[in-house]
């Protein structure tokens, strides 16, 4: 505790040599380096006119007398910014922190990414718990994850706004990830079970500071980054962050010698007008460029991976995996006075990309000439889908008699047109090769267009009816109107004669939230809440002769959340049940768009985040899952209107690519000087990967026997040396180089491996 007679101006003197400067990884090329050196000339002048402004609002608290809970409040907020523990987030419509939600929340935040050197929003995600990796088959490419054994395909945002293209994300403008678990429709719209994750962007801010960083590692592995931030004014500010970054995988095409590669660039900009004003205005961009050689993993064989091809890789360098990506975003905020402002964010998308990806052979040995054994396909196709959002919120808190409201309502339009094309070979058979610019002729089929326009209007409101004791109440009411193209043969013998088959698709929903809170001490929050959500066949672009119900979600939920170590380390659990109902096929090249009538998750989970001392720093969870199949599948065939049900002994089984058990552990701690230790773990249980749709299922004499990847746990190591100014990091994943299966495509039909171990050495410089 800050004693009265302690002076002020010491006090923060001792404040600033000890928090960390906050600061995110990200990359940079020549160019830039120049513009940093540039743009940083005025920081020393600047920060003098801070400090004696800051001497001058000092000297006024001290004669009102009310010094010491300011300067210490403001501290420690600080460093919990700066640390494991998120102090806000926005995933419940306004900016709270994150002990006030009564749901599930977890967020990994920009210095725990920076700690275990993470480039790609899929390396965040191994640090949730109950998360599990699709890989990309079946036509569905780019970042794919589930989530409570849910899928989140419909489910990624950024910056509170729809993000649900096929790309790969990069992590190199992101603040934080914020995942908010359960069904969150009467928050973000049409969507899942499993939850919501949210890409928080870095945004300008009133303060100069820089940095810069280089890494080098095996197999290829190189990245440079910047993160520049520049004041121009008393409420303007410039940001610039730029990534460049390589990488091979350590599985290899041993006759072609070529590895999966990744390679990746971007740049983005946040410019900020009026900051800390009652109108401020930010204008972003953000555009990020991917030019890889994709990987999609080996086939099973009697249910298992064939493992004496965990190291093989069936691709070479011909196949490719192409993506731009440009968002552009104006967010307004005008605040009508400390407890009531109005949010507006207008956002344009645009999402290109083309990939020809070499599938691996079926069999234990596609040497040998067996019914089982094949030589791979090729799935070739291009993509392009463009969004426009609008978004306005007004949110504020009013006394009505004896309660407090919260409140906020908003409204949103989406207007969504994504196009999608298979690619001509232009080689044979035999040796087939693809270019990203040439499609098949119009006529022959691989043609499939979709168009929508959504349109939403929501309201909530938190009532504290009684002191410490809330009521939240959400309703939403969104509408959707979609066509759907599909160009298809009619006639199986004659390749000449094809359709256009089209659809009209209008779906009205609402959703709702509600929770009822206790919260008896600032550090104590006891929640029981629930929600549901909806999404519509349209959503995941398919084309079904009659339109099948809107696929619903529920989610009850039996919380809890405290805070220890006067608010360092937040650790919270949450019981749960996830009910689904008609259950859609994220598999763009299945006919059969229903995968279960209904489907459950009970899970249990436990979440540490945080500061044990002020060396010792943890993030952990764990996640226990019991996902099954409730009711079988009932679907329509798109072309012969045929109804069919799945195979009714798949009721009971557990769900696919759903592991009993997940858990994550991350650790650093501060030796003697200026050297951190860390490490931790990611482990994972056994998956299941079948197709449940199907007539007949993979029983044998009555036994269940889908195809199974076996339950692995990987560990990481770091070690830093920290100087103001500069650090140096080494960071070794797979530590023990452990073999194991990471991401599962869910039918069944493949597994990628995950990578050997691998160690990478970053340089930092701050400015």
């Amino acid at each position: 505790m800050l004693s009265l007679k302690e002076p002020i101006v010491s006090h923060m003197a001792k404040t600033k040599t000890v928090v960390p400067v906050c600061a995110a990884s990200q990359v940079f090329p020549v160019g830039a380096i120049v513009a940093a050196l540039f743009l940083s000339s005025g920081a020393y002048a600047a920060e003098t006119a801070v400090s004696d402004a800051s001497i001058k609002k000092e000297k006024s608290a001290e004669e009102q007398q009310v010094l010491p809970e300011v300067a210490v409040s403001a501290s420690k907020e600080k460093a919990k910014e700066d640390g494991y523990q998120a102090t806000k987030t926005r995933v419940g419509k306004v900016l709270q922190d994150p002990q006030d939600v009564p749901q599930a929340v977890t967020t990994v935040t920009r210095s725990l990414m920076t700690d275990q050197q993470v480039g790609s929003l899929r390396e965040a995600l191994r640090n949730v718990s109950g998360l599990t990796f699709n890989a990309g088959e079946g036509g569905r490419a780019g970042d794919n994850m589930m989530l409570r054994g849910f899928y989140t395909f419909g489910d990624i945002y950024l910056d509170g706004i729809r993000d649900t293209a096929q790309y790969n994300r990069e992590t190199f403008n992101l603040e934080q990830v914020d995942v908010l678990r359960g069904s969150a429709a009467m928050l973000f719209g049409r969507g899942q079970a499993g939850g919501v994750i949210n890409q928080v962007s870095k945004m300008a801010k009133l303060e100069d500071e820089n940095k810069l960083t280089a890494s080098l590692g095996d197999y290829g592995y190189n990245q440079t980054t910047a993160d520049i931030n520049k004041t121009l004014g008393e409420t303007v500010a410039l940001r610039i962050n730029v990534m460049d970054r390589s990488e091979e995988a350590t599985r290899k095409n041993k006759a072609a010698d070529d590895r999966p590669e990744l390679d990746r660039k971007g740049i983005a900009l946040s410019l900020g007008l009026g900051i800390g004003t009652d109108n401020e205005l930010f204008l972003n961009h953000v555009y990020t460029q991917t030019r890889d050689t994709p990987d999609y993993g080996i086939r099973f064989f009697n249910t298992k991976p064939v493992d004496k091809f965990y190291g093989t890789y069936w691709g070479n360098k011909s196949n490719f995996d192409d993506s731009d990506t440009r968002v552009s975003t104006a967010i307004f905020t005008h605040k009508f006075n400390d407890k009531t402002q109005w949010r507006t964010q207008l956002r344009q998308g645009s999402y290109e990309r083309a990939y020809w990806v070499k599938t691996p052979p079926n069999g234990e040995d596609p040497a040998l000439p067996s019914a089982s054994a094949g030589t791979g396909g090729n799935i070739a196709r291009k993509l392009d889908y463009q969004t426009v959002t609008l978004q306005s919120d007004l949110s504020s808190e009013v006394k009505i008699g004896k309660t407090t409201h919260q409140i906020v309502t908003g409204v949103e339009y989406l207007h969504e047109n994504s196009y999608r094309q298979s690619l001509r070979n232009l080689g044979t058979t035999t040796n087939p090769y693809y270019t990203s610019s040439a499609v098949v002729e119009t006529g022959n089929t691989g043609l499939n267009e979709f168009k929508s326009d959504s349109y939403a209007f929501f309201a909530q409101d938190t009532i504290e009816f009684i002191p410490n004791w809330k009521l939240l109440l959400g309703i939403r009411r969104d509408h959707m109107s979609a066509d759907y193209l599909r160009n298809t043969r009619v006639n199986t013998t004659n390749p000449a004669e094809y359709e256009d088959l089209k659809s009209h698709m209008t779906y009205s929903e609402n959703s709702y939230r509600s929770g009822l809170s206790w919260q008896p001490t600032p550090t104590q929050h006891y929640y029981l809440s629930y929600s549901d959500a909806f999404s519509p066949t349209a959503d995941l672009y398919q084309l079904t002769v009659a339109p099948a119900p809107a696929e619903k979600s529920r989610t009850t939920e039996l919380g809890a959340k405290w805070l220890f170590f006067d608010g360092d380390l937040a650790f919270r659990t949450a019981l749960y049940r996830s009910d689904k109902n008609w259950e859609r096929n994220t598999d763009l090249e299945s006919t059969a768009s229903i995968l279960t009538r209904k489907r459950r998750t009970d899970g249990l989970e436990f979440e540490l985040a945080g500061r044990v001392t002020d060396n010792w720093e943890v993030f952990g969870g764990i996640a226990f899952m019991d996902s099954r199949i409730l009711k079988v599948a009932e679907n329509t065939n798109a072309l012969t209107g045929v109804v069919t049900e799945a195979d009714p002994r798949f009721e009971g089984q557990r769900s696919r690519n759903t592991p009993p058990m997940t858990a994550n552990f991350w650790t650093t701690y501060r030796l003697f000087g200026n050297w951190r230790l860390g490490g931790g773990f990611e482990a994972k249980g056994e998956r299941y990967g079948y197709v449940p749709s199907s007539a007949t299922g993979p029983f044998v004499d009555g036994e269940f026997r889908p195809n199974t990847i076996p339950g692995y746990t990987r560990w990481d190591a770091m070690v830093s040396y920290e100087e103001k100014r500069w650090a140096v990091r080494l960071n070794v994943k797979n530590l023990f180089n452990k073999e194991y299966y990471d991401a599962l495509y869910d039918n069944g039909g493949l597994v990628v491996p995950g990578n050997r171990r691998i160690a990478t050495l970053t340089t930092e410089i701050k400015f």
